[in-house]
């Protein structure tokens, strides 16, 4: 098989069905069936004494964290049923599972024969055991002691001919603690060679806040939900992804909120909500949570966002002082004439064309928010993903700053991130770009010079491998291949190392596309105790609105040859830098709060560091923005002027976005089902409205070839069922990782990086 031939099927990327069932699109969320599924799961995993014991610690104060999302946990008293949501406990599965992975099933098992199969059974093998090494020609992982593990790493390392010839990635699901450690060892090393899972989700988010706002994190907090007056969510799925959002809205709903759901799907969770913790969620007395849905074209958000804000001024002109904050805008903005005139200037038309709502659907998506002031706006990769991601990120924070919602109690910015650590991650310095005064800080603390100049960010780290300017690749957590964009160019990429490690905890894709060699270390979940003299330790976990909190895990490792990641990272260190290191590495590895205790002096809003994450519930960070103030350079947020390009399709093109079933979180696939969509049992599938199917004279169960021709390349993804589904004309949704091959490396959002996932122009062709 040609790994750089994106149209031979590979190991990278398996075409097999598994049997379509077919049922009706469900009306509301959650229920007894999330119930009876997350019980299942646990049970069929775990067994139901191990299974039992991490649900019932799972989110509680002194418990674990979550490995799903970064949703928040309530401040005040949670639930003493269960603070947790269906994903979260179908992770909790996954991790917990009573089946392990010896040296045995490596010997019984080609990679090639592994590779062979879905993503889904990959992962289903269960956790991995024992270090594994694939010597150079081998087709089997073979065992290897962690010493001599630890020893080849560094030998590799320290034979290139510079650091910034290593990729050292990380996953957001490491903790604070291991992070900064991660951190400090690469830098010490000599590169901030630091891509991370946010390059590919919410870096958009990140820019477009710092750019405006000067901080690059969400302003509210889960009690801001208690007390908006509207609540708008874009490109974001909350009932699969953020299940536990949706309590949330439910409780701001039944306070009085408007909920407005825009997205050109009608992701049920939005539509509907029956929470199990209550008496008619457990009948089934469905809960409406949205007020007015919006189905936008994809990334006709801008589009629509300014159709709005024009509305907006137009109702302030003939009322004055009664929509906009005036008082806001002229003590805490910047811009505001600039972005009046050009407002007024635009066709409210071609918007209400380019966004695919109706001029009367905007108007009232309007006067919802005339007299309101108390704004939150929710958002997720369904607007990351764009070219004009950043630009669309920035209209949001228009919207927000003429309303004056930001800073103030119920409103705010709330991106919605979604793995469990990745904000925390970033504050521990896991990014590329860090700046100088962090830089001057780690000097002054550990006594070496940091590299100065900056690392690759995912995709440049790609093209690095592609390219022979990167030889080792550093996985801590993910499962990179089936994370990252254009599938057979990351495959061909790593291909090309020298060596490839991952520290995991199951098996994945990424372990069976690997370099010239390859190692496999696998490390404690959330869930295992992490043991030490008796002492069973705890790490810390940053959510999606800057709470930093404890997480202990409960449960026996199922295998006494796992190490936590800081010991990884301490053995790492220590293997590799030798005597020229200026830190105590097994310091850190013997006692958790040294490491935290460096934190506290290297990192602002870490005070106390030991003594507050000790609380229950733990601490907020300080946001500058949720204080009512900006840390830009003029101390003031800044409104932006965005233009409105859509895309011009030919006549037999669509455009792609890729969407999450509900059985899977990020690239773990849990199952086979996406119910609340009505599809069972099968992933291989292409989401299309009615008239597009028509056009192409295809019906619903067609089995057709998904193919994109960006920069003259063809990818293609073959043998996809089609599925007559509600979403507007012109636009597609599949699922991910199956169609990351058609993401072309090369489209990626301005100012971010970060690969445009969901504006894929594709064509759909009859399969032979």
């Amino acid at each position: 098989m040609n790994s750089d031939n994106p149209n031979q099927p590979s190991a990278e990327n398996p075409e097999n069905f598994t049997g379509i069932k077919r049922g009706k699109i469900k009306e509301n969320a959650a229920g007894i069936p999330a119930v009876i599924s997350s019980l299942e799961k646990v049970v069929s995993e775990a067994g139901m004494q191990r299974g039992m014991k991490a649900l019932w610690n799972l989110n509680k104060k002194g418990g674990f964290d979550c490995p799903s999302c970064a949703w928040p946990d309530p401040d005040d008293e949670r639930s003493g049923i269960a603070e947790y949501c269906e994903n979260g406990a179908r992770a909790v599965a996954e991790e917990a599972t009573s089946k392990k992975l010896t040296a045995d099933f490596f010997s019984e098992h080609s990679v090639a024969s592994l590779a062979a199969l879905s993503d889904y059974e990959i992962g289903g093998k269960g956790r991995v055991a024992q270090p594994m090494f694939l010597p150079t020609g081998s087709t089997y992982y073979q065992p290897i002691s962690w010493g001599a593990a630890f020893e080849k790493i560094a030998l590799e390392l320290n034979r290139l001919q510079s650091p910034d010839e290593a990729i050292f990635y990380t996953s957001g699901r490491t903790s604070n603690e291991a992070a900064f450690m991660y951190q400090l060892f690469v830098r010490e090393y000599g590169t901030n060679n630091l891509p991370d899972c946010s390059n590919m989700c919410h870096e958009s988010s990140g820019v477009a806040l710092t750019e405006a706002l000067g901080i690059g994190k969400g302003s509210v907090t889960l009690d801001d939900f208690y007390e908006a007056e509207v609540i708008v969510i874009l490109g974001q799925n909350p009932g699969t992804n953020h299940p536990r959002m949706l309590t949330a809205l439910q409780k701001a709903k039944a306070k009085g909120a408007t909920i407005v759901a825009i997205n050109p799907l009608p992701e049920t969770g939005l539509m509907g909500f029956n929470n199990p913790q209550s008496i008619n969620g457990v009948l089934g007395i469905n809960s409406g949570l949205t007020d007015l849905f919006l189905p936008v074209k994809i990334n006709g958000d801008l589009a629509l966002l300014q159709a709005v804000e024009k509305l907006m001024l137009l109702e302030e002109q003939k009322n004055p002082e009664m929509v906009l904050d005036n008082a806001f805008i002229g003590e805490h903005t910047e811009g505001f004439e600039a972005l009046k005139k050009h407002l007024l200037s635009l066709d409210l038309e071609y918007l209400s064309e380019a966004s695919g709502i109706s001029i009367p659907q905007i108007e009232a998506f309007a006067r919802l928010i005339y007299t309101k002031k108390k704004i939150i706006a929710c958002w997720a990769m369904g607007l990351t993903q764009h070219k004009n991601a950043v630009d669309s990120i920035r209209e949001i924070i228009n919207l927000l700053l003429l309303k004056g919602s930001i800073g103030k109690p119920g409103a705010g910015t709330c991106p919605v991130r979604g793995h469990s650590n990745v904000q925390g991650d970033r504050t521990m310095g896991i990014y590329e770009k860090p700046s100088e005064k962090f830089l001057e800080t780690l000097e002054r603390n550990f006594g070496f010079e940091p590299p100065k100049a900056h690392g690759y960010d995912t995709v440049e780290a790609i093209k690095a491998m592609y390219e022979g300017k990167a030889k080792i690749f550093f996985a801590m957590g993910g499962n990179f291949l089936s994370a990252t964009p254009d599938t057979a160019f990351t495959a061909a990429a790593l291909r090309k190392c020298i060596l490839t490690v991952h520290v995991s905890t199951k098996l994945n894709r990424s372990h069976l596309v690997h370099g010239e060699e390859a190692i496999i270390l696998p490390c404690l979940g959330r869930s295992d105790m992490d043991m030490l003299n008796g002492e069973n330790r705890f790490v810390s976990c940053e959510n999606s609105m800057g709470v930093v909190q404890l997480s202990r895990g409960v449960l026996q490792p199922v295998s006494d040859d796992l190490l936590s990641e800081p010991a990884i990272v301490s053995r790492l260190a220590k293997a590799t830098l030798g005597r020229r290191s200026k830190i105590d590495w097994d310091k850190y590895a013997a006692d958790y709060d040294t490491i935290r205790t460096d934190i506290e002096r290297t990192i602002p809003g870490f005070d106390a560091y030991n003594r507050r994450v000790r609380l229950p519930g733990g601490f907020y960070l300080p946001n500058v923005n949720r204080e009512g103030t900006f840390n830009t350079l003029s101390r003031k947020a800044g409104f932006h002027i965005a233009h409105v390009n859509p895309a011009v399709l030919g006549p037999d093109e669509l455009i792609m976005m890729t969407i999450r079933s509900h059985d899977q979180f990020n690239t773990t696939i849990y199952g086979l089902n996406d119910r609340y969509r009505g599809i069972y049992n099968e992933r291989r599938v292409i989401l299309m409205n009615a008239k597009d199917i028509l056009k192409r004279n295809l019906s619903d169960g067609y089995v057709v070839d998904l193919h994109n021709y960006t920069d003259g390349v063809e990818r293609t993804a073959r043998n996809f069922i089609v599925i007559k589904y509600p979403i507007p004309e012109g636009c597609c949704a599949t699922y991910f990782p199956e169609t990351n091959v058609l993401v072309p490396i090369s489209s990626v959002a301005e100012k971010s990086n970060t690969p445009v996932s969901k504006h894929v122009i594709i064509k759909v062709v009859r399969h032979a």
